[in-house]
């Protein structure tokens, strides 16, 4: 008995060493030497010897205690691996088919800013992501969310692909962007016996006609996987390949559009070969029309999507007729982008009866010119079914990739995709052009004629350009004007180019030019205990010039072009801007491949600095309110202190220095937006900004406005509130989104309940009721509901008021105590002096301007010269000129 038992040990263990050799599946904890049990699997610290894989260059790991959300991976992701720099995980496989899944939560890392992590993943040969922003992707989908009405909020990404290995090796390697880090919580590598996709697919538009998509070639990555009217299914109730199947409820353009059915008994599989392609549970629950008896038989059940686009995508439809016994009783439609994937669908007929698991894919393309994708299920209103409605079980969408990549840049957060269509288009007009110059003859002699034309001009610019600038830097300094002189939105004169030797225009230089050796003296020879802060761009560094004067020194990484555009823009921007509230340039440095801004130096430093996360003093109310009544000084002067106007987009706490007198001031121009023309109401341009700060109105639409600003400076009045991160992983589920937490205490009208425990009993209660009043009104879901800068400016000011009020009474000055406020102030009135003078005596306004306004205001207002706030709203946007 005992000999057989010790048979039968050895069989099993055999058994399982030959399934661990022929799944060859990893299971990655990253960031630790520990292993843990998850969703009844073990995962492998990626730092414990022995692991089967191998780490290139270890980068740095972190960890946390908590973790915000509800996560099955929360004990995953407690700790991530950080690389900055090139690193990667090679793994020994056998060829053949596995699942890539990679797990990441942007916890907050101790010496790294999460919100500024950018890198690109490949897999062996195949491109994963580029440029990704775990932050902004998940912002993405929240966003996303939200347009559909869902309540339902991300902490977490899992990004899943299926590749072919035809080697013994997958090795998938990290690479950063320059002057950023990658980082991962989680790696699975699964291995994938059954064919799960074929080659022959129906294609959208096609009528039934199959096409080959070589799927054997391309690496797919799964976008959605839903369970139809059904809940989430865990990976463990996937127990072959670990999905999470996902509800549909928050996909469905109209969620009352479809009505949920379940029938659990005796479903199996149509065909042997489909075990592997979804569990059995996705089967059991189906979504069906609410309303098939209207008489107008277009309803359809819709299901909405966002994607990227320019890819090709292939879409498979999960069925199960769950209550009809014979064919002919349902049939139906298929739309996919508003057209007909198929039509006269009968599941009864396709699976072959009733409680018959089945699926169909189709291969979609999307345009370049759309990112989104519609599902739609109607009835078939020809075929005189007995049932005109539709039925669907689960749902999958996967991109597929092309020429070897599946990395999509999204506008959103950056640049466009890079090559594809745009340089397709080229070639395609160069090809034109050459056609047409080939057939006719006195074209071809124009076009050569102007082809010498243009490169005598460019070799002419191009010698302009070596002489000032050898090493093939982009100039510092962009903006040349012709004449003597210029003026900016202050009326500051500035020196203007003019032409050198060569008749080259010489480009403007705004304030002094340093020689990089003043610069090296300034900082030290760029010592880094002199680093004071770190971007895109490179660092910047506190220094001291010759007359004894503290300078902030912007040197952008000589190396890289990273964060050029924006440090362009800044100079652009600061060419134009001069102003109390902002960030002054004192010079600039172009010697010898670099590029070096000269700032004047803010004591003080950041207001975030001020309110949590270090050990300086905290600031009183009365301080907290002169800073953001500063800030909303320098952004109103942007908004209506030049001609179009002026849109900061990255309007957050980190971006509002403070100098040695606690002035705030706006900093860091770099993703500044001229505002709309005349006849426009807003920019058409890429999102881009910081996470928790980002207006979502913009990120659904990617139009920017003023309006942009606004909400994101109410997320910094909440902020300066509260005294914590606008988003801070570590807290409860409902507590991580400060602008979601905050506007939920607020609209019940208690948002004392939250306020900075440093703030206790050292505020005016009705100041901070007020406060709290215009920083919910600057977070309405639309732009047109915000107020403008000017208005967010009177409300603070009016803030301001009530508090040293509050403060006189109770020192016994001869005031009014907060309780007796006077009426015209509880209404939100005040004096026509105080007014104009506390919308901002130094914004740009023209002084006759001023006049009428102030002529308008005391028309409006009556004999004791008040105007309450509806009056003054449509008074303080004067465009200064």
């Amino acid at each position: 008995m005992e000999v057989l038992s010790l048979i039968s040990l050895v069989l099993v263990s055999v058994s399982v060493g030959i399934g661990e050799a022929e799944t060859k599946s990893f299971l990655i904890n990253c960031g630790t030497n520990s292993s843990v049990n998850v969703d009844g699997r073990r995962w492998v610290g990626d730092f414990t010897p022995d692991n089967n894989f191998t780490l290139g260059s270890p980068g740095v790991a972190e960890s946390t205690a908590t973790l915000g959300g509800d996560s099955i991976y929360s004990e995953l992701y407690k700790t991530a691996r950080i690389f900055a720099e090139s690193s990667n995980y090679t793994f020994r496989v056998d060829s053949g088919n596995y699942y890539l899944r990679l797990h990441f939560y942007p916890f907050s890392f101790v010496n790294y800013n999460v919100n500024e992590s950018a890198f690109d993943v490949t897999a062996n040969s195949l491109k994963l992501v580029a440029e990704f922003s775990v932050p902004g992707e998940i912002s993405r989908k929240n966003s996303y969310l939200q347009t559909l009405g869902s309540n339902l909020s991300s902490f977490s990404l899992m990004k899943e692909y299926f590749l072919t290995v035809d080697m013994d090796v997958l090795v998938i390697k990290f690479i950063p962007v320059e002057g950023s880090f990658g980082f991962v919580n989680a790696i699975e590598v699964i291995s994938v016996a059954d064919k799960l996709f074929v080659d022959s697919v129906s294609k959208v538009g096609g009528n039934g006609a199959k096409t080959s998509v070589n799927l054997g070639e391309r690496g797919i990555e799964t976008m959605f996987r839903l369970n139809v009217g059904g809940p989430e299914i865990e990976p463990d109730q996937d127990p072959d390949l670990w999905r999470m199947w996902e509800s549909d409820d928050s996909y469905m353009f109209h969620a009352d559009a479809g009505a949920q059915i379940g029938n659990i008994s005796n479903i199996t599989y149509s065909s042997v070969n489909d075990s592997s392609i979804a569990p059995l549970l996705v089967y059991e629950t189906a979504r069906t029309m609410t309303n098939n008896e209207v008489l107008e038989k277009r309803f359809n059940m819709s299901w909405k999507f966002y994607v990227d686009p320019n890819f090709d995508y292939l879409i498979r439809l999960h069925f199960c007729e769950l209550i009809f016994e014979y064919a002919n009783q349902r049939i139906f439609r298929i739309y996919i982008n508003n057209r007909t994937a198929a039509d006269n669908y009968d599941v009864i007929v396709r699976a072959g009866g009733k409680n018959k698991a089945y699926h169909q894919d189709y291969f979609d393309v999307v345009s370049p010119r759309t990112d989104t994708l519609w599902i739609q299920l109607g009835p078939d209103t020809v075929t005189g079914a007995s049932g005109t409605d539709a039925l669907l079980n689960g749902l999958e969408i996967f991109k597929l990739s092309r020429s070897g990549n599946l990395a999509h840049v999204s506008e959103r957060f950056g640049s466009s995709e890079k090559g594809g269509s745009g340089r397709s288009k080229t070639l395609k007009n160069r090809t034109l052009w050459v056609g047409i110059g080939a057939g006719i003859a006195s074209i071809a002699v124009l076009a050569a004629l102007c082809a010498l034309i243009f490169c005598f001009c460019n070799r002419r610019k191009k010698n302009c350009s070596t002489k000032s600038n050898p090493s093939g830097w982009r100039p510092l300094f962009l903006h040349g004007t012709i004449g003597n002189s210029t003026t900016d939105a202050r009326g500051s004169k500035f020196p203007l180019g003019n032409k050198n030797l060569s008749g080259c225009m010489v480009t403007t230089r705004m304030g002094k030019r340093f020689t990089l050796a003043e610069i090296r003296m300034a900082t030290n020879n760029f010592d880094e205990t002199l680093v004071i802060g770190v971007g895109g761009f490179g660092k910047v560094f506190k220094g001291e010039i010759d007359d004894g004067t503290l300078v902030a020194i912007k040197r952008a990484h000589p190396q890289s072009e990273q964060g050029l555009a924006e440090f362009e823009t800044e100079i652009e921007m600061l060419s134009k801007l001069r102003h109390r509230h902002l960030v002054s340039m004192i010079g600039f440095c172009e010697e010898q491949r670099e590029m070096i801004l000269v700032y004047e130096y803010m004591e003080n430093g950041t207001l975030r600095n001020h309110l949590f996360g270090s050990d300086l003093p905290p600031l009183t109310w009365k301080q907290r309110l002169d800073v953001c009544i500063g800030a909303a000084r320098g952004l109103h002067y942007l908004h209506t202190g030049a001609e179009r106007g002026i849109i900061h987009r990255d309007v957050k706490t980190t971006n509002i220095l403070l100098d040695e007198n606690f002035v705030a001031k706006m900093a860091d121009f770099g993703l500044s937006k001229t505002g709309p023309a005349l006849d426009h109401t807003h920019v058409s341009t890429a999102v881009k900004g910081s996470f928790g700060y980002l207006d979502p109105e913009y990120f659904r639409r990617q139009q920017l406005t003023e309006k942009s600003d606004v909400y994101s400076f109410g997320v910094v009045l909440f902020e300066v509130v509260c005294a914590r991160p606008v988003i801070n992983p570590s807290l409860p589920k409902d507590q991580i989104n400060l602008a979601e937490w905050a506007i939920r205490w607020q609209r019940q009208r208690s948002l004392e309940t939250i306020v900075d425990p440093l703030l206790k009993g050292n505020y005016c209660p009705e100041s901070l009721k007020k406060f709290g009043e215009i920083s919910e009104k600057c977070l309405a879901d639309e732009g047109k509901n915000r107020p403008t800068m000017g208005e967010v400016l009177w409300h603070l000011e009016y803030v301001l008021q009530l508090h040293e009020a509050f403060i006189r009474s109770n020192v016994g000055e001869d005031s009014f105590p907060s309780s007796q406020i006077p009426e015209s102030l509880e209404e939100g009135h005040v004096g026509v002096s105080q007014s104009i003078a506390s919308l901002d005596e130094e914004t740009s306004i023209d002084p006759k301007a001023k006049e009428d306004m102030e002529l308008s205001i005391r028309q409006t207002s009556g004999s004791d010269g008040a105007v309450g706030v509806a009056e003054f709203s449509q008074l303080v946007h004067p465009q200064g000129k």
